[in-house]
């Protein structure tokens, strides 16, 4: 059975937080940020908000778009790693929310990846005949776990969900292949440490800021540099599709030298990768969802379209797909 997108939405709060903003918080400058990110400004979420706010935003508007009603959903996948708590999931909360009161919900983390291994998970399902219709989110409030005193890591993250519904499609259309990979070996370089069952919430582990982003940047590029082009001329081959058919390039938003890296791997030119970065900064798991809903909406995507999508992040993680929409 061929699976692919039946409809997709996305959200973004309202707030933005600029270069400037930041500038006058820690010491850095606008001319710094975008020579080494190409971030601008990336949204924050309001007090109320939490993840399941963003995500559900997301899935109503992806719901619209597949012209599927929440009831009629089987399954959903939240991909994160900012859960409104450590359970019940961030995906059992969006399905009271939403009224899918016969689909299985769970969250999935693989942090940046985590949008892809959802497609990869769901898809599986349907494909194998247990589901008809699937709902996968990726969302992440990473404003909630971000040091804004740390200059190294406060510039590059923001928040932002991207939805899509997923089922049976004509012959020919869906997702062609799938690629996932992990290096658990990788895992200092980009981690959270407080919280878990290894360190438990504590005075000591606040005041070692512990319950926030902790990354080694010069590791994580040089990974990100090298895996992004692996991983999608991996799922290239595997769907037996050359790099010169590709329409559109969806990356994880993470830094502007990794994309461009990864376009001049695949001999792609700048008009066919979607570029947001600027406007968002990185959203992890929301990242390639988000960027393809906008693509979508600004008609960049038509139908026969081969669409590759790549990303990675902590754990180590990768992920790549190839999709004809």
């Amino acid at each position: 059975m061929p699976v692919g997108v039946l409809g997709i939405g996305k959200y973004a709060p309202e707030r933005r937080l600029t270069n400037q903003e930041l500038e006058r918080t820690v010491e850095t400058n606008d001319e710094w940020i975008v020579s080494r990110t190409g971030i601008r400004e990336r949204r924050i979420a309001a007090e109320h908000e939490a993840t399941s706010d963003l995500a559900y935003e997301a899935a109503v508007k992806a719901l619209a778009s597949a012209n599927i009603a929440a009831d009629q959903l089987d399954l959903i996948i939240v991909a994160t790693i900012t859960p409104d708590m450590f359970f019940p999931s961030t995906a059992c909360i969006l399905q009271e929310r939403l009224g899918a009161k016969k689909a299985a919900a769970f969250d999935l983390s693989a942090a940046c990846s985590g949008f892809i291994y959802g497609l990869a998970n769901a898809s599986g399902f349907i494909a194998l005949g247990m589901y008809k219709y699937a709902l996968v989110i990726g969302a992440d409030t990473l404003s909630r776990i971000t040091d804004y005193t740390d200059r190294n890591t406060c510039v590059l993250f923001g928040d932002g969900a991207g939805a899509v519904v997923i089922g049976e499609v004509p012959e020919g259309r869906g997702f062609k292949s799938f690629e996932l990979g992990a290096d658990g070996a990788g895992g200092p370089h980009l981690r959270i440490q407080g919280g878990g069952s290894r360190q438990p919430s504590s005075e000591e582990t606040v005041a070692g800021k512990r319950h926030f982003i902790e990354m080694n940047g010069r590791e994580v590029f040089k990974f990100a540099a090298r895996i992004m082009g692996n991983a999608a001329e991996e799922a290239l081959r595997k769907a037996g599709v050359d790099k010169s058919e590709i329409d559109l390039l969806v990356p994880h938003q993470a830094n502007i030298r990794i994309i461009q890296a990864s376009l001049e791997r695949l001999e792609l030119p700048p008009e066919k990768c979607v570029i947001n970065i600027d406007r968002y900064g990185n959203m992890s798991a929301a990242s390639i969802p988000l960027a393809l809903a906008e693509a979508v909406e600004e008609g960049r995507v038509s139908e026969g379209d081969t669409i590759a999508m790549v990303g990675f992040g902590g754990g180590l993680t990768w992920g790549a797909s190839v999709l004809v929409w």
